[in-house]
């Protein structure tokens, strides 16, 4: 699913929605929040369902890029600890097999960064990528590649999960998509308007989501900026859910790092309002955002993916 930054995220770009005075932001606390992270990943399909994507439909999407070139440029937005993009890559290669690969891993959290080169390592076969890597955030790129006055453009850019991070995430399409090469793809990947976190967040917007850093953005959100630009686009639903039934238990560890999750906010159980953390479980348990089954209860956490196929 990526919760950065993230699906994405790169486990700092998931979906982030920070709390003002006196709750505190998760991302504050990198320790908690990657805890929070892989558990999120160990009771939802969010990495299945973005993997059936990769395998099944981002294929067609990646053959007509290239335009037969022996050289593709790719840059990867948020890339976490690179699982995913090396699933993108080996697709990419599997339709582009004598391609050589230049690939801007852009990532501000360094022991992602780490993961993600230790995981290079161990895999031989990928001789035929240069990675570049840049320890920043998506900003901070786009202000380097401006300040460098970089002329190249890329064949294939992805942000998976990291829309969530960026102070204003249609300028920063914008940026990536004027990277792109004719016929280049830039594909997005943000939790769905329908889904549990986008009622979640349509009702608590105003308590839950800091705009100064961080973005409660949903591909319904997303898809209507590009529609006002008059920008194509294509889009894909991906169903995926997550147990949180731990949640409802009251002092369960993995269910408050789960609600820490959710909220994006510290100790969300400890220092959220009563109201507040009611109000919260109360509609986490709505219709609206979960299912009840087998003594279960089943977040939606629906993601969809965009497509633009057009440089500006």
């Amino acid at each position: 699913m990526s919760l950065t930054c993230f699906v994405k995220k790169n486990a700092k770009q998931k979906k982030s929605c920070v709390m003002g005075s006196p709750l505190k932001s998760l991302v504050h606390d990198d320790d908690r929040y990657q805890k929070s992270f892989h558990l999120f990943l160990e009771r939802s399909s969010e990495h299945q369902c973005m993997q059936d994507f990769i395998h099944n439909k981002l294929p067609d999407i990646l053959s007509s890029i290239g335009d037969g070139k022996s050289h593709l440029n790719v840059i990867g937005v948020g890339s976490g600890a690179g699982e995913i993009d090396l699933e993108l890559l080996d697709e990419l290669h599997k339709k582009h097999p004598e391609a050589m690969v230049d690939n801007e891993v852009v990532e501000p959290s360094s022991q992602q960064l780490h993961n993600y080169k230790v995981l290079v390592s161990q895999k031989p076969e990928l001789n035929y990528i240069k990675f570049t890597w840049n320890k920043m955030t998506a900003s901070e790129f786009e202000e380097h590649w401006k300040l460098r006055k970089v002329t190249k453009k890329a064949d294939f850019i992805h942000m998976i999960q990291m829309l969530y991070y960026v102070k204003d995430p249609g300028a920063t399409i914008n940026f990536f998509q004027s990277l792109l090469n004719t016929n280049g793809k830039l594909l997005i990947i943000l939790v769905s308007g329908e889904s549990g976190w986008g009622k979640l967040w349509q009702k608590y917007r105003k308590e839950l989501c800091n705009t100064d850093i961080s973005q409660c953005v949903t591909t319904g959100d997303i898809k209507s900026l590009l529609d006002s630009k008059g920008v194509s686009y294509q889009s894909f639903d991906l169903p995926s859910q997550m147990d949180i039934t731990e949640c409802f238990t009251k002092g369960d560890e993995k269910g408050e790092l789960l609600l820490d999750f959710l909220t994006e906010v510290l100790d969300f159980s400890k220092t959220a309002s009563p109201e507040l953390k009611a109000g919260v479980l109360e509609l986490l348990r709505h219709p609206d955002c979960s299912v009840e089954t087998e003594g279960k209860v089943v977040f939606n956490n629906n993601l969809g993916v965009i497509v633009i196929n057009e440089p500006i």
